[in-house]
């Protein structure tokens, strides 16, 4: 895998992976703080009763309103403009008139186009009171994500990223999905390099100031094994157990991450329960 200037590089993938300048870095910031700042207005709707298509159309509303537009919609087919994975869905879960109910978890995946960048972030809420495993895993998610965060700097690879989410979340006994990976990230939605969420040496990939890219593991109560539903997109964990993702993007720097999705009001930190 080689690098590239990202200002020399065309608007598509190259194989290559860009390194940004500071003018990438400011508008990364504006669009992952837009995105940020939806997923904390959705918080107050994400309760019992309510449906993911409600959520959904409130999402599109507040892009709409905000001048920007929901990256997922119409993405290789697919329909609505956020996902929504709840329980035992992984990913990709696709909103629907189906009412969330009291003890639920769900997760709310966010990509918002401002100015042709992409903010990419999602988050865990809790729907009422849930049980105490569904929070732990939340907690230990969430966990995960912040230590694979702590592991960029230059001079690192993405083999660290991988290892410190790995070890840590199998020594609190969940398991970590193999089948998605974060991604480069940008004035594209997918980009080069794919961030592993467990060790993986063979793709260890040094970390340069200038790269952007998500970090989004997913971990599960059970197994590691999904499977995706007929529908093509949605994800489910194949024992049924409960599932749970955070995501950020983030850039790397002289000294190691800038997060550009952080909540403004700090409701990215769990539990977001409402």
């Amino acid at each position: 895998m080689t690098f590239i200037e990202a200002a020399q590089a065309p608007l598509r993938k190259t194989g290559h992976i860009k390194l940004h300048g500071p003018e990438a870095f400011a508008a990364m910031r504006k669009a992952g703080h837009l995105t940020a700042t939806l997923l904390d207005a959705v918080t107050p709707l994400v309760r019992p009763g309510v449906t993911t298509n409600e959520i959904d159309q409130f999402c599109f509303d507040f892009a709409m309103a905000h001048k920007a537009y929901p990256a997922p919609l119409d993405y290789r087919g697919f329909r609505k403009s956020v996902c929504t994975s709840i329980n035992h869905v992984v990913c990709h879960g696709i909103p629907d008139d189906k009412p969330l109910r009291e003890g639920d978890v769900i997760n709310i995946d966010v990509t918002l186009i401002v100015e042709g960048w992409h903010g990419d972030s999602s988050r865990m809420y809790q729907v009422g009171a849930v049980s105490r495993r569904a929070s732990r895993l939340i907690e230990v998610t969430y966990e995960a994500l912040m230590r694979g965060i702590a592991a960029v700097k230059p001079g690192a690879t993405t083999h660290d990223i991988g290892t410190a989410i790995q070890v840590f979340a199998e020594a609190e006994r969940c398991s970590v999905v193999r089948e998605f990976c974060g991604h480069g990230l940008g004035q594209l939605f997918h980009d080069e390099p794919n961030i592993l969420h467990y060790s993986h040496k063979t793709s260890a990939i040094p970390l340069k100031p200038g790269m952007i890219f998500t970090i989004e593991p997913m971990l599960n109560l059970g197994r590691p094994h999904v499977k995706v539903l007929a529908d093509g997109w949605t994800a489910v964990t194949r024992d049924r157990s409960l599932s749970a993702q955070f995501e950020h993007s983030i850039g790397v720097t002289e000294t190691g991450a800038e997060i550009f999705t952080l909540s403004p009001a700090g409701l990215d930190l769990p539990p977001a329960q409402v």
